[in-house]
């Protein structure tokens, strides 16, 4: 289990003199908060009144950065600290709504009966239409069984639905798509396989999210293998994407050749063995893997992949390195090689720190605060709904890479996550990619 970062907000009074937020920032830096969002709350002749939103490793830095800032004098004061994260989620962060208003009996004849009975008899006749008068080609369930709760494991599915509602939420606000979740009080892989099989009907494509590793990857397999529309792991797939533009973007900025590159990629749970069987579907041609468990090993070799004796063998093979295990400082300095690229993406804590790795000789290095798949699954989905696709292919999923990295701007490894633009450009080529499959 990963440690876990608190988020607070301080609302901190300062004299209006220059400087003088200066003091409260250092304060803030000297305890090692990191500081997020700042809004003015109020701007006046003799004090300013500011919302500082700060991230801690624990509890006991949460209170040195209090103290530091108790400690400056000069009339810098702090009225509250509080949880906005807790706020935010207060009743829950999605709601199914309609997208009519029933003011008068016209309208609920048209909305319910007897109206609706037509538009029934039409999906019978043509069963294609059902995507066209109702919401079932714009939904995507969100399935967990809650095992693999990001930083947090096994945690079960209903402490889990703040993410589940999260990821909805992306859905909604880049695409335009609705999440819904779907929790899961069973871990069997049949049983879940069976479920989404007998619910599948009511959504355009299932979105598999926090399944633990192994069978995550036998439950995606099958679904994909017995359903009729898309059906994606996230953790696997979404990462992998992400992950691959980050490679292209800093082979880009080193001038390295992706494909001739020697790769290796540290820990093969889901994310790790998804990016390793992205990086062959694009062509790299020596791809190397480690984890300390043989049986994930011998899945990456199943897929054509290639294992490598040690963490050290690793460091001296490969040009670029990427890192999903989850042990903060597992590289160690002395590890790297000159000129290597190396993206330790395990969060909140990477296996080396960027700042080290270049110190160290890197010619690039990035942790998992520059990777976020959240710039690539809403546009995944969206462009595979909207070609009707009956599944998400490397093809497609490659193709969002190619167009993530195209709207990198020189220095960035991805682009903003939050630029609308980056998720309208993903779905469009997904969408082209998915139709010239289908048309060939």
């Amino acid at each position: 289990m990963q440690n876990q970062h608190i988020i607070r907000n301080f609302i901190v009074e300062t004299s209006s003199r220059p400087g003088n937020f200066a003091k409260v920032a250092t304060a803030i830096g000297m305890a090692e908060g990191d500081i997020g969002d700042i809004t003015t709350l109020k701007s006046g002749a003799l004090t300013t009144v500011r919302d500082i939103s700060i991230t801690f490793k624990s509890e006991e830095q949460l209170q040195q950065v209090i103290s530091n800032i108790e400690a400056i004098g000069n009339g810098v004061k702090i009225h509250a600290v509080t949880d906005d994260v807790l706020k935010a989620h207060e009743g829950g962060k999605i709601a199914m709504k309609s997208q009519l208003d029933v003011r008068s009996l016209g309208d609920l004849q048209r909305i319910y009966t007897p109206g609706v009975a037509s538009v029934c008899m039409e999906i019978v006749h043509n069963p294609e239409k059902a995507n066209y008068f109702t919401s079932i080609g714009s939904s995507v369930a969100i399935v967990t069984d809650g095992t693999a709760i990001l930083g947090l494991g096994n945690i079960g599915s209903v402490a889990g639905m703040p993410v589940m509602e999260g990821k909805a939420v992306l859905l909604d606000q880049f695409v335009g798509l609705s999440g819904i979740p779907i929790l899961l009080n069973t871990s069997d892989p049949d049983e879940i396989v069976e479920t989404v099989k007998h619910i599948h009907q009511g959504f355009g494509a299932i979105l598999l999210e926090d399944i633990g590793s192994p069978h995550c990857f036998e439950i995606e397999e099958r679904l994909k293998a017995e359903l009729p529309i898309p059906v994606m792991h996230d953790d696997q797939h979404g990462t992998a994407v992400v992950a691959l533009a980050a490679i292209l973007s800093a082979c880009k900025a080193t001038g390295v050749d992706p494909k001739t590159a020697v790769i290796g990629q540290v820990g093969l749970g889901a994310a790790g063995l998804a990016i390793c069987r992205m990086l062959m579907a694009y062509g790299v041609e020596e791809v190397y893997g480690l984890d300390r468990q043989e049986e994930a090993q011998n899945r990456l070799v199943n897929y054509g992949g290639q294992t490598i004796a040690s963490l050290e063998e690793m460091m001296e093979t490969c040009d670029i390195i990427i890192a999903t295990t989850g042990v903060s400082g597992l590289i160690k300095p002395e590890m790297v090689r000159k000129g290597q690229i190396i993206l330790a993406l395990s969060n909140p804590n990477p296996e080396i720190l960027p700042s080290a790795a270049i110190a160290a000789g890197a010619a690039f290095a990035a942790d998992g605060r520059s990777v976020n798949n959240v710039i690539g699954f809403p546009g995944i989905f969206k462009g595979a709904l909207d070609a009707g696709a009956k599944e998400i292919t490397y093809t497609m999923l490659i193709a969002a890479a190619q167009a993530i990295v195209s709207h990198t701007k020189p220095g960035e490894l991805i682009p903003n996550p939050l630029d609308p633009m980056v998720h309208h450009l993903v779905a469009r080529a997904v969408e082209e990619a998915a139709n010239n499959e289908m048309n060939r």
